[in-house]
């Protein structure tokens, strides 16, 4: 039972990052196309790990990194306020090249479904 609320938390972790990301105006993270693919969080809520992929690669996902960790202490603010926390967990981001992968596999089997028919 005690992984049910940090599973719920790092929901609820990942969905307020997407809202916050949208809202910086770093230009390293707000020109891509990011996204907050999986947020591990602790048993006890204090360490979060973010994987953030962006469409245009895994380069730009490492950018974005760096404009995100600099805004580290902007986010952790907004969460704890937005989710009424007493302590806000420790972020770190890494990027991570899902979103690019699994557009490239939709590309091949796009292309293999032309081919049939």
């Amino acid at each position: 039972m005690a992984g049910y609320k940090a599973d719920r938390m790092s929901e609820d972790i990942k969905r307020e990052i997407a809202s916050i990301v949208r809202e910086l105006k770093d230009p390293r993270v707000s020109s891509k196309m990011l996204t907050v693919v999986h947020v591990d969080v602790t048993h006890d809520l204090s360490y979060a790990k973010v994987y953030v992929s962006a469409l245009e690669g895994i380069e730009a996902a490492k950018e974005a990194v760096k404009g995100l960790s600099g805004a580290t202490g902007l986010i952790r603010h907004e969460i704890t306020k937005r989710l009424h926390l007493r302590v806000a967990p420790e972020i770190k981001f890494i990027a991570d090249d899902s979103v690019e992968h699994s557009f490239e596999i939709f590309k091949k089997l796009e292309k293999g479904n032309k081919n049939d028919g």
